[in-house]
């Protein structure tokens, strides 16, 4: 079985308690009613034989970043926030970016699902239905869990703690992981 693979960017702005991050609500039926935990950085898994060393992966992110929210990502340094493994067992690369992007012009690429399920008839969804900005407190709340080292690592990056919940020293593993 082949790993599973996703990289993604977590576009922030502002600093210390103005720090603020778009993250992206899961389009398609099964996420439409849910609002906790169904929140995510804009990400994406790599075509079959793109991804053979960590600037492939970077690339993956900035043209999920481009389809999910039909617009390209500043052309602003990178920083690496590291990897995390959700509950699926993927495993999500992510980088951080400051940027700025207004959430009403977003619009992302679409997916076909058969729908409703018993029905065999396809429909077409969003991947992302609305993106938004949040606070880092409030994106804690709304982030699936697994993605929320993510947070954790940006405060840092950024240079300032997070006032609701700082990260113990150990929790955060090293940039190349």
């Amino acid at each position: 079985m082949s790993t599973r693979l996703a990289a993604g960017i977590l576009l922030y702005r502002g600093a210390g308690e103005r720090l603020e991050v778009l993250l992206a609500h899961m389009g398609g039926p099964l996420h439409a009613a849910r609002d906790l935990g169904s929140w995510t950085i804009p990400k994406g898994e790599p075509e079959v034989g793109e991804v053979n060393a960590e600037e492939d992966l970077i690339a993956v992110a900035r043209r999920e970043f481009a389809e999910e929210t039909g617009h390209p990502l500043p052309n602003e340094a990178a920083t690496p926030l590291g990897s995390v493994i959700q509950k699926g067992g993927k495993t999500v690369h992510a980088w951080a970016v400051a940027g700025d992007l207004d959430p009403a012009q977003a619009h992302s690429n679409t997916f076909r699902l058969a729908w409703p399920p018993p029905s065999g008839e396809e429909q077409e969804f969003p991947e992302i239905d609305r993106v938004a900005w949040f606070y880092l407190p409030e994106a804690r709340r709304r982030i699936k869990a697994a993605q929320e080292p993510f947070l954790d690592r940006l405060a840092l990056a950024v240079g300032q703690m997070a006032t609701d919940s700082p990260p113990p020293p150990d929790a955060l593993p090293p940039a190349d992981d």
